[in-house]
């Protein structure tokens, strides 16, 4: 066990181990910082670029879910700066999402509309045009569809799949904006030895991997 720091967030002193991430610390002591990449038990990402904070004595703003804690700490995650980076890494994550609130199994759960709701955001690009993929749909696997143009690139059902399921069915292809999450030679799902665990349907949190209708 490490020893116990203390730290400020948002005005709010709170304690925590030393080396803890930043990110869970806040939101254990029920601060939100938006993210959708993270995952506790995993070595940290950063991918999804919007859990920035400003750190005293940083000389500009850090990545929460990479930033260790440590004694007499002094964390912002509001100020007009961060304000402007998670509101240009949101909009560009919705500009290549393809919106369908209405009909997504993840409506009213979706991490996209509690970032919006949170930090008062647009779900869709006012600055940007809105690029559709027009990705195939795939429908193969009995239990689960995948719809990649929903797909946030977060990670984390590559990560439970590989880590947690020790099936290693999913994985990330190809580079820039042609990136995605696949199978190995881009096979459908419903031609995996997959065990239906649910664990990829459940990190999902934006509905791209969700329950077929039937299954529900």
């Amino acid at each position: 066990m490490g020893r116990t720091v203390s730290l400020t967030i948002d005005d709010r002193t709170v304690t925590a181990t030393a080396g803890e991430r930043l990110l869970w610390v806040a939101l254990d002591n029920g601060i939100y910082i938006p993210h959708l990449c993270a995952i506790k038990e995993a070595d940290p990402a950063a991918s999804c670029r919007l859990c920035f904070v400003e750190v005293e004595g940083c000389p500009r703003p850090v990545t929460a879910c990479t930033e260790p804690v440590r004694d007499g700490m002094v964390v912002r995650t509001r100020s007009p700066q961060i304000d402007r980076l998670v509101a240009t890494g949101f909009e560009l994550l919705m500009s290549v999402h393809r919106l369908d609130c209405a009909h997504c199994p993840k409506n009213r759960r979706c991490e996209l509309q509690k970032i919006a709701a949170r930090r008062k955001l647009k779900l869709r690009p006012g600055r940007l045009a809105v690029i559709d993929r027009n990705l195939p749909v795939d429908e193969s696997h009995p239990l689960y569809n995948y719809d990649p143009n929903k797909c946030v690139l977060c990670g984390r059902c590559v990560w439970v799949c590989r880590q947690l399921a020790r099936a290693g069915v999913l994985g990330f292809a190809w580079r820039g904006f042609e990136r995605r999450v696949t199978t190995f030679e881009g096979r459908p799902l419903g031609e995996w030895d997959c065990s239906a665990c649910g664990l990829c349907v459940e990190a999902c949190p934006v509905g791209a991997l969700a329950l077929k209708e039937a299954a529900r």
